[in-house]
């Protein structure tokens, strides 16, 4: 393979990352309201349970070849990436028992602007990463700022800011145990397999949820379709296949870009209320998206402090 195949060929897998992290996006904007509604029926700790241990039985089914031979390496990786990655679920599924869903999206989405900070430390940031350019940075801050507009009524910053109640708290804690997760995978990936990878943090991170379920009071499960339905859809589609996806991306792009193209979950959340719910953006909330895609588009597409555009497929080369 010639030096130009073989750029060729990276930009190609950088631009199919892309394309899949945005469609795992999708399905975690359109589960959104899905889960809060099925809390209805269960409580949180005991939802997210159930959905670990379905979402790693298919895991292990699909990919036992590649786990019969796991080493200490692998092992002690995949613990980290998925107590990481059960704490901010166990966080982020209590807390949005106890605030309103714009809220839970908004303070989540923190993670954007958490992910490029924590990966400026060179103990944070992987060998293999570059450190963020003031272009990521920037992204990160009109990304931030979409947020705020898309997820909150006007009016309610600084209440939501001097007001924080306990799901609040418990959704910025989120936020830090998110990007703790993608930092975590940004140093697994390239020493991981992506199906070793993604199997083995969903597998730890059910064992994790299953040591802290008695931190959630009296469990409860009441067996009704819609819980069902948003057990099926969250374990298979949002975590099982998606977190596979996350595991494979992650080797070929940094950290911070792919928090900022978590930024478009709440789109896609409003999006899918939109078209099943009627559910209208406002002006505000327009811009809010706007911003965020400006964001992405800046940190992606505008060249790095060494020149060179980070997409170079999406710019037209």
């Amino acid at each position: 393979m010639t030096l130009a195949q073989a750029k060729a060929s990276l930009t190609s897998r950088a631009f199919i990352a892309h394309l899949l992290l945005l469609a795992v996006v999708l399905v975690w904007g359109a589960t959104f309201s899905l889960v809060k509604a099925a809390l209805r029926d269960t409580t949180p700790l005991v939802f997210n349970l159930v959905r670990m241990t379905l979402a790693s039985f298919v895991l292990v089914l699909a990919n036992w070849p590649a786990l019969k031979h796991l080493t200490r390496t692998e092992l002690k990786l995949g613990a980290a990436a998925g107590i990481f990655l059960a704490l901010g679920y166990q966080l982020q599924t209590t807390g949005l028992n106890h605030t309103t869903p714009s809220k839970a999206a908004f303070i989540t989405g923190l993670v954007v602007v958490i992910v490029p900070l924590l990966s400026a430390l060179p103990g944070a940031r992987s060998s293999a990463s570059e450190k963020p350019s003031i272009d990521t940075c920037i992204g990160a801050a009109l990304a931030f700022a979409g947020l705020v507009l898309l997820t909150t009524p006007p009016g309610s910053g600084s209440a939501l800011l001097s007001g924080i109640g306990l799901g609040e708290w418990l959704c910025l804690g989120c936020a830090i145990a998110f990007a703790a997760h993608l930092l975590t995978l940004s140093h697994a990936a390239p020493k991981v397999s992506a199906r070793k990878l993604g199997t083995l943090q969903i597998g730890f991170a059910a064992l994790f949820m299953l040591a802290t379920l008695p931190l959630g009071g009296r469990p409860h499960f009441h067996s009704s379709t819609i819980l069902w339905l948003a057990l099926l859809i969250t374990a298979v589609f949002a975590t099982a296949a998606a977190f596979t996806i996350q595991s494979w991306a992650q080797q070929h792009l940094p950290a911070s870009h792919t928090a900022l193209i978590f930024t478009l979950e709440p789109v896609f959340a409003w999006l899918t209320a939109l078209l099943f719910y009627g559910e209208q953006l406002s002006p505000r909330s327009l811009l809010g998206a706007g911003l965020i895609f400006t964001g992405i588009l800046l940190a992606e597409l505008r060249p790095t402090s060494r020149g060179k555009s980070q997409l170079l497929p999406m710019a037209g080369a």
